[in-house]
């Protein structure tokens, strides 16, 4: 699809938000265009308003939205206003610009497309080697004005899309810069290795800004090392600046310790499931204290060890969508997020008999990934998500049972492109509604989106990046 050929209605206005996020979505045809040139030329155009936020930029292969989560909850928890803009969302567009915990309202996501799309449009003419913007690059602008010229947050939790360097949130100087980890993603894009990918997460280290990270791995912190030094960051390791320790799991409620350079908590609670939890709650927790410590952010003690951490929540996540029976979702779509959840079900879950539906998007370690999960299967479902760039049904099982030879599980598999009717399964099976079942719905985010409409709300989805 040529630039030439974007989305227009001449020079009238969208009439509705619905038309609006119409015209913001159909660029996704464009697809993914990693640099910051049409991004800055269109905040050129509205003065810079990002300048006069707080951001905490957050990056990271797995946990960033976790880790919004909690600092999202905590700030709020705190009093202060609280911008958080995440990707990708799995019921609405308006899910990914969050005020206080509210979607984007209406009105002001029509007013601000209509101030975008003639920039947009004359960007794209004037200089056509630029090429017109992408989706992500329009929502990255919508939500730049929503905060800065609209509601005003405190704190924006601001959620890169892909990588860093090169990614359009990039544009922003945080208070403080977050990188939860590198694991196996987009590898097609950010590079062959973690450590190429490791460098473009890297790359969201400004100048003076300290950094945090929950990555431990020593080849991966020194690069986080050699790009915060040539920056004069503070950077903050998990394992090095700071800890936690288990105290007590149980599903929905998890409790650990904290130990960090300015102070040591004896225990927070959190309620999202997984070891990894913790991990991403106390990642959270010291970018709390790097702001705690040098920006006079005001933190009761009440207020994180009692309440914010316990009440972030995170949907899609390890989620129990269906009691009986019972049915968990959880987007694991990398190596790194099915170890997360195999983990999960052998120290949170309780079951005889596990049943999992399983969809993946095209080029991802697939291999790797069932590795964590299949010797615990039963029955497996593979299926497909409603979104053009899924990966065949076929083709995911044909990996599938390759290492059913090998691994001797699961014990049986099958396939079942249209995800509802695989869903429906789930209820057909033999125990599937027994309390000693559990039926596990996971995969890739469009995957999860869809189900979790259909469980929750029995609507569709309007899921994407």
């Amino acid at each position: 699809m040529n630039d030439s050929n974007a989305p227009s209605d001449g020079n009238r206005p969208f009439r509705t938000a619905v038309e609006a996020v119409a015209w913001i979505t159909g660029l996704t045809a464009f697809g993914i265009r990693p640099g910051l040139e049409r991004i800055g030329r269109m905040m050129e155009r509205f003065n810079h308003p990002y300048r006069r936020l707080k951001f905490i930029h957050v990056a990271g292969t797995n946990g960033k939205g976790s880790v919004c989560a909690y600092l999202t909850s905590v700030l709020r928890q705190c009093g202060y206003d609280v911008g958080t803009f995440t990707s990708p969302y799995l019921t609405s567009y308006a899910n990914r610009l969050q005020y206080n915990g509210e979607d984007i309202d209406d009105e002001s996501l029509l007013k601000l497309a209509n101030r975008i799309k003639p920039v947009a449009d004359e960007l794209a003419a004037s200089e056509p080697e630029l090429g017109y913007p992408t989706m992500f690059e329009i929502t990255t602008a919508l939500a730049i004005l929503y905060y800065g010229t609209v509601v005003y947050p405190d704190y924006v939790v601001w959620e890169t899309g892909l990588g860093g360097r090169l990614d359009v949130t990039n544009i922003v100087v945080p208070v403080v810069s977050v990188i939860t980890n590198v694991g196996h993603d987009h590898m097609d894009v950010l590079g062959p290795t973690l450590e190429h990918i490791a460098r473009e997460k890297a790359g969201i280290i400004k100048p003076g800004v300290p950094v945090v990270t929950g990555e431990t791995r020593p080849e991966i912190l020194d690069i986080f090392r050699e790009t915060a030094e040539a920056n004069h960051a503070s950077l903050y390791a998990r394992g090095e600046k700071f800890g936690f320790e288990p105290i007590s799991v149980a599903e929905d409620e998890q409790r650990f310790s904290f130990t960090g350079p300015f102070r040591d908590i004896p225990s927070l609670t959190i309620s999202l499931n997984g070891a990894h939890q913790q991990a991403n709650a106390a990642t959270a927790v010291m970018t709390l204290e790097v702001l705690r410590q040098f920006y006079a952010l005001i933190v009761e003690d009440e207020d994180l060890a009692a309440e914010g951490l316990r009440l972030a929540a995170w949907p899609g996540r390890l989620e129990m969508v269906s009691k009986n029976p019972r049915i968990l979702i959880d987007g694991a779509h990398n190596p790194e997020g099915m170890a997360a959840l195999a983990a999960a079900l052998r120290d949170v879950y309780r079951f005889d008999r596990l049943n999992v539906v399983m969809a993946m998007m095209p080029n991802k370690n697939h291999e790797y990934s069932l590795r964590h999960i299949l010797p615990m299967i039963d029955t497996l479902v593979i299926t497909e998500p409603d979104f053009h760039k899924k990966m065949k049904a076929e083709d995911l099982a044909a990996v599938a049972k390759r290492l059913q030879e090998e691994l001797g599980r699961p014990r049986e598999i099958a396939v079942e492109p249209d995800w509802r009717r695989a869903v429906a399964r789930l209820r057909e099976l033999d125990g599937a509604s027994s309390e000693g079942t559990l039926n596990v719905v996971t995969g890739t985010l469009y995957l999860i989106a869809d189900v979790r409409s259909w469980l929750l709300h029995g609507t569709n989805s309007e899921k994407g990046w």
